[in-house]
């Protein structure tokens, strides 16, 4: 009885099946995922070499050495580290009296040597003045001489007469000549020109630029920063220190000219090129990116330029992947303000490049 009941009961269980749908999607997802697991590898491959990226790249900023182009004293400091400045501010002053009376006896030099042209004009009209009352003398007494002549040959003049004439009209014609040499002569230290402007004469121009020099070197007792920057190292530079002319006394770092040197390997350098587009990103600020362009690619390697190159021509010689400098520059307007000099830095160049799998092209080609 009871086991007829139990195989009634087995009998009676229906027999569940699973849906048709559910299978379908098992049997969908089932090869989907090698699929897309595929597909987002071949587009990983394609794409992925598209970017270079080193993490081997530092900020760097101009760095200019202040110095003075005058010795002296210095009478007042206005830099303290880290201040910034803008261009032309005065930075510190060296002790301008020195050069003060050097451009005051400078400028009373100028004063004699134009007054010293002043008084050859005068010495010249004079020269000239004389040369006409000798050429109006010479003149009359030639005339005389002709008419004693005449008359000593029709006998109405003594001889003494004759030659009283003779020897006045020879004498007016030496002092006329005299009165021209000293015309030529006052001409000449006039430089040759009478009617001249008195600041063209060669007397005056070499004192007008004397008197520039001693300007020029006054100006230079204020020593201004030569662009817009920050200073740095100057906590020991105070008034009173003496200085000599291109003496580096302290720094100061630029904050318009910044680039970035990334260092990329060898095995990356291929695909990048100038004018390729960039994204660098600081450790400082790892949340906000900054566009760059590449400026250069370096002429060399690291090592080739340092001070003690490699020497690889040894019995234990290890290959190592070399790396090559890349220069880039910010985008203009790039907020770069708090960025200091050598920070390190993120950079990824866009190269453009994109990997082809092996005949893909040829197979569409056919497909068509």
């Amino acid at each position: 009885m009871n086991a007829q009941t139990s195989s009634d009961s087995l009998r009676a269980t229906p027999v569940v099946t699973e849906p048709k749908p559910r299978r379908a999607r098992r049997i969908l997802l089932m090869a989907a995922l090698p699929a897309a697991l595929l597909g987002g590898a071949g587009a990983w491959w394609i794409t992925g070499g598209r970017y270079e990226t080193t993490d081997n790249a530092y900020l760097h900023q101009a760095v200019v050495a202040i110095a003075s182009e005058v010795s002296g004293r210095v009478t007042e400091v206005s830099v303290a580290d880290n201040r910034p400045v803008q261009k032309g501010d005065i930075l510190f002053v060296i002790d301008p009296e020195p050069r003060r009376l050097a451009l005051a006896k400078a400028e009373a030099a100028v004063a004699a040597a134009r007054l010293q042209v002043e008084q050859l004009k005068v010495a010249h009209a004079q020269a000239v003045a004389q040369e006409n009352l000798a050429a109006d003398d010479a003149a009359y007494l030639a005339n005389e001489l002709v008419r004693q002549q005449a008359l000593s040959t029709k006998g109405v003049s003594a001889t003494t007469a004759l030659d009283d004439a003779r020897h006045e009209a020879q004498r007016a014609a030496e002092l006329l000549v005299v009165a021209r040499q000293a015309t030529a002569s006052a001409l000449a230290a006039l430089g040759g020109v009478a009617d001249g402007p008195v600041d063209d004469h060669p007397s005056v121009r070499s004192a007008l630029a004397a008197r520039d020099e001693a300007a020029y070197q006054l100006s230079l007792t204020e020593v201004r920063a030569p662009a817009d920057g920050v200073i740095y190292r100057a906590a020991s530079f105070k008034p009173g220190q003496m200085v000599t002319a291109g003496q580096s006394l302290f720094a100061l770092v630029e904050t318009q000219d910044v680039w970035i040197d990334a260092n990329f390997k060898e095995t990356q350098l291929a695909g990048i090129a100038p004018g390729q587009k960039a994204e660098v990103t600081f450790d400082l600020r790892p949340d906000r990116p900054y566009e760059a362009t590449v400026e250069s690619v370096g002429a060399g390697t690291g090592s080739e330029f340092s001070l003690l190159p490699a020497q690889n021509a040894t019995g234990n010689w290890v290959k190592v992947t070399q790396r090559v400098p890349v220069r880039l520059r910010f985008e203009e307007g790039a907020e770069l303000a708090g960025l200091a000099s050598g920070l390190s830095a993120e950079v990824s160049v866009d190269t453009g490049r994109v990997r082809h799998i092996p005949g893909l092209a040829s197979f569409a080609a056919t497909a068509d």
